[in-house]
């Protein structure tokens, strides 16, 4: 069975108990930490709103931090072609 560990979490106004892994505690309490200073920081930003829409914008802007842009992606995919290009070009010459 795995290591299961109980944990109280607040995120927002309200604390959660959580059961995760041992080895996931400093993960999840960082991403916490992330996301109540995100709060925070919306709060700051847009006074008078409640918890859910600041629970929701965090939560939007650390999901689309973590995904790559379509810049990115494009740019990774032509890098990608560009050292095919390179590779297939010294075999040609390695070949001759």
């Amino acid at each position: 069975m795995q290591n299961l560990i109980s944990i109280n979490l607040p995120v927002g106004d309200r604390t959660y108990r959580l059961k995760i892994k041992a080895e996931d505690e400093e993960t999840v309490r960082k991403m916490a930490k992330k996301m109540n200073d995100q709060l925070n920081q919306f709060k700051g930003q847009y006074p008078g709103k409640d918890m859910q829409d600041y629970l929701a914008m965090s939560l939007l802007s650390i999901v689309t931090e973590e995904q790559p842009s379509n810049a990115q992606v494009a740019a990774d995919h032509d890098t990608s072609a560009f050292l095919a290009n390179i590779e297939a070009t010294i075999d040609r010459v390695l070949e001759d």
